[in-house]
């Protein structure tokens, strides 16, 4: 079966635009657990512009599946994540300027900094993931750098439409298969939702997918529960 990761950082971004209390990322995560997510994935983003310190420290003590943390590949964040040492760390790509992550990290470019964040967290018994554009050298690359798996990027295949799309999907397959005969485990994520997210949850070597803004999206209007329980369900009918 594969995994679902609930991100929970945008519960954290409406609390965030009255500087409040509410609503609180620890008790989507925790409803989220109840309803079945196999994990819980939170960006802790440089300008802290939606997920907190405390937040993550929080998440560290009480969830009762796993965290995920998602970092950019700095020495503030590394140190960070050493000291909490979370279950998976996943390094991805990070630009104040963006609304969201906007494709992968570049591990060819950025090889020794990357491998050398690498180890420092696998040194903590942390699992490492790369956020990799469906790229073979990138593929690659995070194999020869030392990663335990990489997340596949998803959000061309997502943003495109008829048999354009198709031709996203079989990119993000041939990716997938790549880093599966590496050895590498693979994840996949980003612009995932209700609609479009049965044919990337049939690719089989996927073992989890990490989705978002269309789950918290969805739980404004049905709640929490109700939201991951139906994005279960639809990775439960792409297996069969």
């Amino acid at each position: 079966m594969i995994r679902l990761g609930v991100n929970v950082d945008h519960v954290a971004t409406v609390r965030q635009a009255r500087r409040a209390q509410v609503p609180d990322p620890m008790e989507a995560a925790l409803l989220a657990e109840k309803a079945g997510a196999d994990g819980i994935t939170v960006h802790l983003r440089e300008d802290r512009r939606h997920i907190q310190e405390r937040d993550v420290e929080l998440l560290r003590e009480r969830l009762k599946t796993k965290l995920n943390l998602e970092m950019a590949v700095t020495p503030a964040m590394v140190a960070f994540a050493e000291t909490l040492r979370p279950d998976d760390a996943c390094f991805v790509p990070e630009k104040r300027e963006e609304l969201t992550t906007e494709g992968g990290l570049d591990i060819v470019a950025h090889r020794r900094k990357i491998q050398d964040s690498v180890k420092r967290l696998q040194d903590r018994g942390i699992h490492v993931s790369l956020f990799v554009d469906p790229e073979e050298k990138q593929i690659e690359t995070s194999k020869e750098v030392g990663a335990d798996a990489v997340e596949v990027h998803t959000g061309t295949y997502c943003n495109a439409a008829g048999a354009e799309r198709e031709k996203e999907r079989r990119t993000v397959a041939s990716a997938v298969s790549l880093a599966y005969r590496l050895g590498l485990e693979v994840h996949a994520g980003h612009g995932l939702d209700y609609e479009n997210v049965l044919p990337i949850a049939g690719i089989h070597e996927i073992v989890e997918l990490n989705i978002g803004h269309s789950i918290i999206a969805r739980a404004v209007v049905v709640g929490i529960e109700q939201a991951v329980r139906e994005m279960k369900a639809l990775l439960k009918k792409a297996r069969g």
